[in-house]
């Protein structure tokens, strides 16, 4: 079986379970299966099938098995969208058409030779310290739960710092390959421009407190400069320095010292700045092992109000694990671990400095946000205000978690041409 047909049996496989799926949730709530299952069924299934087509253009000995996973998480995501909110989830299956689009103008534009990007990488710099200062601004700017992640125009609201996130990553693949030999000799000089991009990102988002996007990009940074120049002194350093300013960060700045100190012993805030995370323990030990089912969760009391605020974008985890138990949460889980296998394969396949850096900065850029958002869930760590990839309610988040896949298949595809 060639590789595009394997991604097309995949296909119809989270197809098949994105119907089940639908129709479990119509059925706890009527009784019965209504046509609209299998409407959103229909309508997943063909829009991802467009975009198979458009694999099979455009990147055609690329991975088999990213869009399905990809697919799968954002079936589970949207699925359990429309479970808490039916308007939500149509807003979330629009922006899914438009994160498929953004995927497929991505592949059409890079598939000749996505490289030439590192001929921008100061571009790409500049770009995304740009777009995150752009929700510090005082007229489009906006405040969500004490950070200012958020920009709007008129009914359109998106937070840039998702595509920022994917423009510093590029930055980094770029100035790391051409400069990893230096880097490695610890010459200061030549971390300059390095410091000055990454610094200016850290400012920027500690000013609009965006805490975990910042824990997000320290961690891909020292990620990416680590495999660039196998150094782990570098890595040692950067801890330290994480530690250093964490603790300056808990002295400084209330918003922090908050997160903390629910982080560490939630209960006496059970009430107030605490009821988030607690109400989100309790559904997770709700779900118990296998969990009641999809659509048979308790999110709102007998009046109509929500158990967990934003349970569709910051606690979506807690959501699926009631309904789905142990065993859904964790196979959940795993499939986001198997995207990170597939995509730390993709680097190691890579025949060139840059596309090893981009796969693995992309990669590992999943991986982190996947583990800083389900460790605050969980109380591994202090909660932060990051998605959880291709499934969480979001329009931005979707779009640039596609960018991203565009990007490890064109890495994936010219690897494996070359092989061949």
């Amino acid at each position: 079986m060639t590789l595009r047909n394997r991604e097309l049996a995949n296909l119809v496989i989270v197809g098949l379970l994105t119907a089940i799926g639908f129709a479990s949730v119509y059925i706890a709530r009527q009784a019965v299966v209504s046509t609209g299952s299998l409407a959103y069924a229909g309508f997943f299934f063909a829009l991802y099938l467009a975009a198979h087509l458009v694999c099979r253009l455009t990147v055609p000995n690329a991975d088999p098995y990213l869009l399905p996973m990809a697919a799968l998480l954002t079936a589970v995501g949207l699925t359990e969208i429309y479970r808490l909110d039916p308007t939500d989830a149509f807003r979330q299956g629009l922006w899914i058409v438009v994160a498929v689009g953004a995927l497929a103008a991505t592949l059409f534009l890079l598939q000749r030779d996505y490289r030439r990007l590192e001929s921008y990488k100061y571009l790409c710099g500049v770009a995304a310290i740009a777009l995150l200062m752009l929700p510090a601004l005082p007229v489009i700017g906006q405040q969500v739960n004490g950070a200012r992640l958020w920009v709007h125009f008129g009914s359109l609201q998106f937070q840039p710092g998702e595509l920022a996130k994917v423009l510093l990553i590029v930055f980094l693949a770029g100035y790391l390959r051409e400069k990893r030999e230096v880097l490695a000799q610890g010459r200061l000089k030549d971390f300059g421009p390095l410091l000055v991009i990454w610094g200016g990102a850290m400012l920027v988002l500690v000013e609009t407190n965006d805490l975990g996007s910042a824990l997000l990009y320290f961690g891909i940074f020292l990620a990416m400069l680590y495999v660039a120049t196998g150094r782990l002194l570098f890595i040692v350093i950067g801890g330290l320095l994480f530690v250093g300013g964490a603790a300056a960060a808990y002295k400084l700045i209330g918003h922090v010292r908050t997160r903390v100190e629910i982080w560490i012993d939630p209960w006496p805030h059970i009430h107030t700045t605490g009821y988030q995370i607690t109400q989100s323990l309790y559904s997770i030990a709700n779900g118990g092992f296998a969990g009641p089912g999809l659509g048979k969760g308790t999110f709102t009391t007998t009046s109509g109000a929500q158990l967990i605020p934003s349970a569709n974008t910051d606690f979506i985890y807690s959501a699926i694990a009631q309904e789905l138990g142990l065993i859904g949460a964790a196979a959940l889980l795993l499939v986001f671990m198997l995207f990170v296998a597939r995509g730390m394969k993709v680097a190691m396949l890579a025949d060139d400095g840059f596309s090893k850096l981009l796969a693995a900065g992309l990669t590992f850029s999943f991986a982190l946000q996947t583990f800083i958002i389900v460790g605050g869930i969980l109380r591994m760590i202090p909660l932060t205000g990051v998605t959880l990839p291709f499934v969480s309610y979001g329009g931005s988040s979707v779009v640039a978690n596609f960018i991203l896949l565009a990007g490890l298949l064109l890495i994936s595809n010219r690897s494996n041409s070359v092989d061949r």
